[in-house]
């Protein structure tokens, strides 16, 4: 019985194995918006969000210009999303906040002073 379960196992991973190499989506991480997430890593738009402390983490988009956004969080997930590419969270910065993930801003062009 354990040899029947060893191998159905190593067969299983083999499978896995196949279909991640052939496809951009991976299992635990290049994940797609929408999919359950533990830390940002995961997430092809780097962004695992959670609605509230006892919610569940899903890949999100990133924030765009104006949108509230979040600072860098110690632990990998947001309450809101970093923002996009070329632009800057606008916002206090605290440890604390950090710790408590509460260093919310506003997502602002830099170029445009």
């Amino acid at each position: 019985m354990r040899a029947l379960l060893v191998i159905a196992m190593c067969l299983m991973a083999t499978a896995l194995a196949t279909t991640t190499q052939t496809s951009e989506r991976g299992i635990f991480i290049n994940l797609n918006n929408g999919e359950l997430c533990a830390i940002s890593a995961q997430c092809k738009s780097s962004c695992c969000h959670r609605g509230s402390a006892v919610s569940l983490a899903r890949c999100a988009p990133r924030a765009a210009e104006s949108e509230t956004c979040s600072k860098k969080s110690l632990y990998g997930t947001y309450y809101h999303c970093t923002c996009e590419d070329g632009l800057k969270c606008d916002g206090d910065w605290s440890i604390g906040g950090s710790i408590v993930n509460t260093n919310f801003g506003t997502c602002v062009d830099p170029r445009r002073a």
